[in-house]
């Protein structure tokens, strides 16, 4: 049976489960009488606030999302800007937002519609930075090999607006309702926490800075001594409630339920897998590979399910992300071993920079790859791997989903005859 048409399949339901059309009906409460302002921030946001206009009608509003995931909506400006470097038209709307923030009474109510990505779109850089350096210091946070929530303990101390500072610059009520796209759906780490409390110190961030050897420029270096995150339970808190609306979990349990009603026997690794990707495809490859030699003939093919966001250290300088650098190293890994499928993509459409969610292989891709003259051993060492599976044509594109739970990763197990 040939599934990478089931995989593509799957991709999309998962994906479909965590639309904002979908779940902000949902959760919405009634509209509040009174000045309503909606905000927001990340690749999901403008469908978002798209959704919050279908229930509550036009709002007054101003929110950020990447080039190419706006939404038409009838009173919510929404603003495009630079994912996943920031750029002027990023921080320029950020400074709008906080304007509008610190311009409302306790008796207005802020909606705040935050999803991944939020963290390069809302650009507040802290001291006597500029934007130049935060650029610099990003670049240089994503080539680091850094887990993302280490990289967001430096994002937060180097930012006026993260780990909580939005909510404590308005006196307003807010309701957050944010969209998870990191390991474990901790609050704190989505879009780095604008909304919320912030237990690390700046001398926290500057040990991570130390232990990932990130060049630091000494405008940052002074901004994180002088970082003014907000710490848990601070009062300039009080009046901020954060809801998760839509997780990686959620998706993955979507996927299962439509792989069960195929007959398949499913696998769930985990909704919060970290790590060098290339390991990770190791790992699941070597488990794929145990599982296959378990099945008899007449066995309902296996599939496991995996969530989570994997990193990638650079090595060389091709073109890739982590999940087509999973896919890569699996592809490796298998080295055309029969009856084994795999896919891995990012919810949100995008794998690294570039405008590919991931890549789709299965049995007969090694010799495919021989015949066009590849060699993913080559492609895996020079991290070029959008490059690779361009060539092959087996990219997963699907262009800006308008949401973002994450990672999805699916390999499927056939019997071997």
């Amino acid at each position: 049976m040939h599934h990478i048409p089931f995989l593509a399949n799957l991709f999309d339901i998962a994906v479909a489960k965590a639309d904002p059309m979908q779940v902000i009906p949902a959760v919405l409460p009634t509209k509040p009488a009174g000045r309503v302002l909606v905000i927001g921030a990340g690749k999901a946001s403008a469908r978002m606030a798209e959704a919050v206009e279908t229930v509550w009608g036009p709002c007054e509003g101003l929110v950020l999302t990447r080039y190419g995931y706006a939404r038409p909506c009838k009173g919510i400006e929404i603003v495009e800007a630079a994912h996943p470097v920031s750029d002027a038209m990023g921080m320029a709307t950020t400074e709008r937002m906080l304007t509008l923030l610190q311009g409302l009474s306790p008796d207005d109510f802020v909606l705040n519609l935050i999803s991944g990505g939020g963290s390069a779109l809302l650009c507040a850089p802290a001291g006597q930075m500029t934007l130049a350096d935060k650029q610099a210091v990003h670049q240089a946070l994503l080539a680091s090999g850094a887990p993302i929530a280490q990289m967001n303990v430096v994002r937060k101390h180097l930012s006026r607006i993260k780990g909580g500072q939005m909510a404590a610059a308005t006196r307003a009520k807010m309701l957050t309702l944010m969209i998870s796209d990191v390991p474990g759906d901790n609050p704190a780490d989505i879009a780095s926490g604008v909304t919320v409390g912030e237990p690390s110190t700046p001398q926290d961030a500057l040990d991570i800075v130390k232990e990932w050897q990130i060049p630091m420029p000494e405008t940052a270096l002074e901004a994180l001594r002088q970082s003014s995150v907000i710490p848990p339970n601070d009062p300039r808190l009080s009046h901020v409630e954060n809801r998760i609306i839509a997780a990686p979990s959620a998706s993955l349990a979507a996927a299962r339920d439509h792989a069960k009603a195929q007959g398949f026997r499913v696998q769930i690794l985990g909704d919060a897998i970290e790590g060098e990707a290339r390991d990770e495809a190791n790992r699941q490859i070597a488990q794929a590979r145990q599982i296959q030699t378990g099945l008899k003939a007449d066995d309902a093919p296996v599939l496991l399910l995996s969530g989570g966001e994997c990193t990638v250290t650079r090595r060389g300088d091709g073109i890739g992300g982590p999940n087509a650098e999973f896919v890569l190293a699996a592809l490796v890994a298998l080295n055309g071993q029969p009856g084994i499928h795999v896919l891995a993509g990012d919810t949100d459409g995008v794998d690294g920079a570039a405008e590919v969610a991931g890549a789709i292989i299965g049995p007969d891709s090694q010799t495919a790859a021989q015949d066009r003259g590849l060699d993913p051993k080559q492609a895996l060492a020079e991290n070029d791997s959008h490059s690779f599976f361009a060539a092959l044509g087996a990219q997963l594109i699907t262009g800006p989903t308008l949401t973002n739970v994450n990672d999805f990763r699916a390999i499927v197990i056939e019997p071997q005859i």
